[in-house]
């Protein structure tokens, strides 16, 4: 029995019945999901989520890969509760606010060199249609208006924004709002496993930036920017690029002066072992979007990171009309901005990026039993976001069929094992919490093993 100081006593029976009969979940199919009982959660400790009927479960995949520390967080609540006590928003519209001003000079003395501007907004999806935005216009203040095209990736996903989700290349979420969208240039994410390249990442890099050099050569003029998710594609199975594509992609970009948009927005903030993951590679993008982890998990704030250069060519006199029109109505939100402040505070404290890339490794050393498993084809890591692709003959790489719905089963098996984890078709995405400690991932991992081998050993 759910109890709220705000509510009367509710059963588990009459909030699912309410959740059925108004709730629309994203990314759901709701005739599977009012047939089903659904979980539905009522509090947060720790690295564990407590439904209405009071069962525990592991958040294994970090709330949708934004959470940092965890679930009721002592310094993360205060922060939130000393800000109400001051101003809950204010418009940055022309205006300023005090967390807005001191968490943008926190975010750029984190960021890459060379970007130094920030401007808010309320999620990935809008970090990016504003990246978009901005190198879209910057060129038309440059004098160069014909370069109007994006190349972005196969299976990126940027969010679900029209704008983003025309640099997106999921047919699966995309395909039906095509007539919508401008038209991109799609080129292959270098991934190595069914890489048309052979298994070597040397050879797969040198082809793929030769495939994109290429392209450059040709079509530059007509080209504003690129867009990459760094490192590694997360929607389309957290695929973990090799090593020296970033770099070379940057390098690219600059000799066909064309702008480098990094979608950061799931690897920022340490989910990668860096704080960022462009610095695995030591690249400074022109255009940074982040979010996810920017408040620890709390609030919806993003941030669109821009370079000087792309800053200065929106100055003029105001009848030159150079003005960024854009922005949205909780743009720097004071009390978002002030539990970013206190999770930013909090990774410093704990030292937590460096802790992440050690416990990575240890996380890796406990992966590596699974490949064991009869229907573990790959497993992709790098620092806590993890993938795991199950197939039907590892031999071959055969993928099990849509309809056998693998993927769902496991996590299922999950839930009821006691950790809530979310698939991407039949490839079981793990992400837990950055603060996890070693015997918590020992209890995540343990589960996650036993679901897989309970589901896929059955087939």
């Amino acid at each position: 029995m759910y109890k709220s100081p705000a509510l009367t006593d509710i059963s588990y029976e009459e909030l699912a019945a309410k959740n059925k009969q108004y709730i629309w979940h994203p990314f759901t199919q709701m005739k599977d999901y009012i047939e089903d009982q659904p979980v539905i959660i009522a509090e947060g400790k720790g690295r564990k989520l407590i439904d209405v009927n009071g069962k525990e479960y592991w958040d294994g995949v970090s709330s949708i890969w934004l959470n940092v520390h965890g679930h009721n967080v002592e310094e993360l609540n205060e922060a939130i509760k000393q800000q109400l006590e001051k101003v809950a928003h204010s418009t940055l519209l022309g205006m300023a606010n005090v967390p807005a001003i001191l968490l943008a000079e926190k975010v750029i003395n984190l960021m890459p060199e060379g970007l130094t501007k920030v401007f808010y907004s309320d999620s990935g999806a809008t970090s990016v249609e504003i990246a978009v935005k901005m190198a879209f216009q910057y060129w038309q203040h440059k004098g160069k208006g014909n370069k109007k095209q994006f190349i972005t990736m196969k299976e990126a996903y940027h969010g679900d924004t029209i704008g983003a989700v025309s640099v997106g290349a999921i047919d699966l979420f995309h395909k039906a709002y095509s007539s919508l969208l401008f038209d991109c240039i799609k080129i292959p994410y270098p991934a190595v496993y069914r890489s048309p390249f052979g298994n070597s990442e040397t050879v797969i890099v040198r082809e793929s930036l030769k495939e994109l050099e290429k392209l450059l050569a040709e079509r530059s003029d007509e080209i504003a920017a690129l867009i990459i998710e760094p490192i590694v594609q997360g929607a389309s199975g957290i695929i973990v690029m090799p090593e020296g594509y970033l770099r070379g992609v940057r390098e690219l970009c600059t000799k066909y002066e064309v702008l480098m948009i990094a979608d950061e927005v799931a690897t920022g903030f340490g989910r990668t072992g860096k704080m960022f993951a462009c610095e695995h590679e030591h690249v400074t993008p022109d255009l940074l979007t982040a979010g996810k982890g920017l408040t620890g998990g709390y609030l919806p704030v993003a941030i669109t990171v821009a370079s000087e250069e792309i800053y200065n060519a929106f100055l003029g006199d105001y009848e030159e009309q150079k003005t960024f029109f854009h922005g949205h109505s909780y743009t720097g939100n004071p009390l978002g901005c002030a539990v970013a402040i206190a999770n930013l505070e909090l990774i410093e404290k704990r030292n937590l990026i460096q802790e992440v890339e050690i416990m990575s490794e240890y996380l890796a050393a406990q992966l590596s039993a699974f490949s064991q498993l009869d229907h573990v084809g790959d497993i992709r890591q790098k620092g806590f976001m993890i993938g795991i692709e199950l197939v039907r003959n590892k031999d071959t790489a055969e993928p099990f069929d849509w309809k056998d719905r693998v993927g769902v089963k496991v996590c299922r098996r999950a839930r009821e094992l006691g950790m809530l984890l979310r698939p991407l078709g039949n490839v079981i995405v793990f992400m837990p919490p950055l603060a996890a400690a070693k015997e918590e991932l020992d209890e995540m991992a343990d589960i996650l093993y036993q679901s897989i081998r309970d589901i896929t050993e059955k087939n």
